[in-house]
């Protein structure tokens, strides 16, 4: 699959640019490498979206705001510790996956959508970027069957907190997270989590350079208990 890539465009972010300054008002710390790989993802993700109608965000700019930035502004308030498995659901262009694979390079993360060509795209970005800590599948999620549980399963605007509850919880370690990234507090939304999972956190998020509210929901199981 390298047709759509052959001429791959590579970016290199210089200092004081919004990418390295969001990430640093975020406190994600990222070095030279990282920053120059997100801004690279962000040349591919313009790239191939002129073909395969990735995101409705057609500029690079505001990819970085409303793709990167957003996607590394849950960070704070997910687990720090290595060795992670963290499961992006209905990842679509590779948000907030592959920039979470690029700023933890010490997780492994495993994205799915069931749309065939955005989940190319994933697949040839992580070879291009070098990320061998990702893997892509066509699948929809309640039919995926992986080899283990995930210690965090994510999305972002995937489907309601319930649906997403109810299809994607069950890939949970048992005191893994499920993490929501809402744009509004999803209030009514909240009301139809399972009884077998809890909020335990809504964050707000601040994310540079975006006007717009971002929430991020936390739940577990209940019996996740002191596991925590």
């Amino acid at each position: 699959m390298t047709d759509a890539l052959s001429a791959s465009p590579r970016a290199v972010p210089v200092a004081g640019d919004p990418l390295a300054a969001g990430a640093a008002a975020l406190g994600v710390v990222l070095d030279a490498a990282q920053l120059a790989r997100l801004a690279t993802f962000v040349a591919l993700l313009a790239k191939w979206n002129k073909t395969y109608n990735l995101t409705a965000i057609r500029d690079a700019p505001r990819m970085v705001t409303h793709h990167l930035l957003d996607a590394l502004a849950v960070l704070p308030h997910l687990p720090s510790r290595s060795g992670l498995r963290v499961l992006d659901v209905g990842s679509g262009g590779g948000i907030p996956g592959i920039p979470l694979a690029i700023a933890r390079p010490d997780w492994r993360l495993v994205l799915v959508d069931s749309n065939h060509k955005k989940v190319a795209f994933m697949t040839q970005a992580a070879i291009e970027l070098n990320l061998a800590n990702v893997e892509a599948h066509a699948v929809r999620v309640e039919e995926f069957a992986p080899g283990a549980p995930f210690d965090i399963v994510i999305s972002r605007a995937f489907s309601d907190l319930a649906t997403f509850a109810s299809t994607s919880a069950r890939h949970l370690a048992p005191a893994g997270l499920l993490a929501a990234m809402k744009g509004v507090h999803p209030d009514e939304e909240l009301h139809e989590v399972p009884a077998n999972l809890a909020v335990v956190g809504k964050p707000a998020l601040t994310v540079p350079g975006l006007d717009a509210a971002r929430h991020l929901i936390l739940l577990r199981h209940r019996d996740a208990g002191d596991r925590a």
